[in-house]
C-alpha cells in the first residue's frame, strides 16, 4: 500500500481555493520542483491532492507531455463549495457565460455580394470521363 502524504491545511485550502476559482488545474509531472507555478505550494503537494480528488471524482485527469490537466466535475464543484463556504452563485471560471465580442452582425446569405455560379461555361465538370476515352 502507498504511504499517504499529509499536506498542511492552509495549504490545502489555496490548492482548493484556485481549482474552484479556475474550474481547471495543471502540474508538470516534476516531483521535485519546489513551487507550483500559480499555486504558492510544493508541485508534490498539489499532484498527491489532485490524485485524491480523482480516485473520488472530484476531477477529470489528462495526462500529455509530461504535465497532468485536472477538470472539475460537478462533484468536485459542490465538494468543493461545501469545504470553502461558499455561496451558489459563485462559480469556477469554465461555468462563467462568455460575453460575446461585438463584431457585424450576420445578416445572411444576401450579406455579400456573390461571384458567378459553379460550373458555368467551358469549364469541365468532375467526374466527367469524355475527355480521356
Amino acid at each position: 500500500r502507498a504511504a499517504t502524504m499529509i499536506i498542511p491545511e492552509k495549504n490545502r485550502k489555496e490548492i482548493c481555493k484556485y481549482l474552484f476559482q479556475e474550474g481547471v488545474c495543471y502540474a508538470k509531472k516534476d516531483f521535485n520542483l519546489a513551487k507550483h507555478p500559480d499555486i504558492d505550494v510544493p508541485n508534490l503537494q498539489v499532484i498527491k491532492l489532485m490524485h485524491s480528488f480523482k480516485s473520488k471524482e472530484y476531477v477529470r485527469e489528462t495526462f500529455a507531455w509530461m504535465h497532468y490537466y485536472w477538470y472539475l466535475t460537478n462533484d468536485g464543484i459542490e465538494f468543493l463549495r461545501t469545504y470553502l463556504n461558499l455561496p451558489s452563485e459563485i462559480v469556477p471560471a469554465t461555468l462563467k457565460k462568455q460575453m460575446k465580442p461585438a463584431g457585424r452582425p450576420f445578416a445572411g446569405p444576401g450579406d455579400r455580394p456573390r461571384g458567378p455560379p459553379r460550373f458555368e461555361g467551358d469549364r469541365p465538370r468532375f467526374g466527367d470521363r469524355e475527355g480521356y476515352r
